[in-house]
């Protein structure tokens, strides 16, 4: 989950993975250091500018560092495919050494073949990432994604039931579990997990939705109509979450889809690793 923290646009279920981050990959000297900083700043604001000027480092002996830039500015400049290559190739020539750093590389690799549109590849990507690190709630929550993307809504259960495990009422993770059980057929679970999402946040839209359509599916009309009016209270004019309250109130349950990015970041932001 990689190059932004998790936002939702959840007619049926709707995320971002989480984000790719800058990764300790470079020799311990200040000169490297720097260039690397450089480098992955002008990748998050200037892609196109930066691509050429990491591939250039890169031929200068900038080794995985420069790599990791190249990577960088491709997901930047919408090069999904090819920077999912990269990242998975930098895994791979990293050998045994430091799990941990491969597992965020593989998982890197997966949030750009989720922008690309292909979700089997990340999936197996995380997959790849979740053998070297499996307590890391991030980690099920973006192959989660994917498996909801694919519409296996019982193996995006089982991720998202783990994540929880790790990460237990996050809002998030039980608002995107509750919609996989709505997808799966299964209002009473959704109804469970939005209520309990709203106990730790009574106004939280994309659970009050879910709640509305589970109570919907359940033929207790006067519910969800009271749910989605919270919605429009709360939400903008016109918004995802607005249309969805506006299509619950009409009687009408969304249709099963695959989650859909509102707005894709272009670049990493500028925190640290996940650990």
């Amino acid at each position: 989950m990689l190059f932004s923290r998790l936002a939702f646009c959840l007619a049926l279920l709707a995320a971002l993975p989480c984000a790719a981050q800058s990764l300790s990959i470079i020799e311990e000297s200040p000169d490297h250091l720097r260039k690397y900083n450089e480098c992955m700043n002008l990748a998050r604001g200037e892609p196109l500018k930066a691509l050429p000027a990491a591939e250039k480092w890169h031929a200068q002996g900038g080794g995985l560092a420069a790599r990791h830039c190249v990577a960088t500015a491709m997901f930047g400049a919408g090069r999904y495919t090819q920077a999912a290559a990269q990242f998975e190739a930098i895994a791979r020539d990293m050998g045994k050494d430091r799990p941990g750093l491969r597992a965020e590389l593989w998982a890197q690799a997966g949030q750009a073949f989720m922008e690309a549109g292909l979700p089997e590849k990340a999936a197996e990507a995380q997959s790849r990432a979740l053998e070297l690190n499996t307590s890391d709630a991030d980690l099920w929550l973006d192959r989660g994604l994917s498996f909801a993307a694919l519409k296996a809504w019982p193996r995006a259960i089982s991720d998202f039931d783990r994540a929880l495990g790790l990460r237990r009422d996050d809002v998030e993770i039980l608002v995107l579990r509750a919609a996989a059980w709505r997808n799966a057929g299964n209002p009473a679970k959704a109804y469970e997990d939005a209520t309990r999402a709203l106990k730790v946040a009574p106004d939280h839209s994309e659970a009050l939705l879910e709640r509305g359509f589970a109570s919907l599916a359940r033929g207790d009309r006067g519910s969800a109509n009271s749910d989605f009016s919270a919605v429009l209270r709360l939400v903008p004019p016109g918004s995802s979450a607005a249309r969805g309250a506006e299509a619950g109130l009409r009687g009408e349950q969304p249709p099963a889809a695959a989650p859909v990015s509102p707005s894709t970041p272009a670049v990493p932001p500028k925190s640290g690793p996940r650990k």
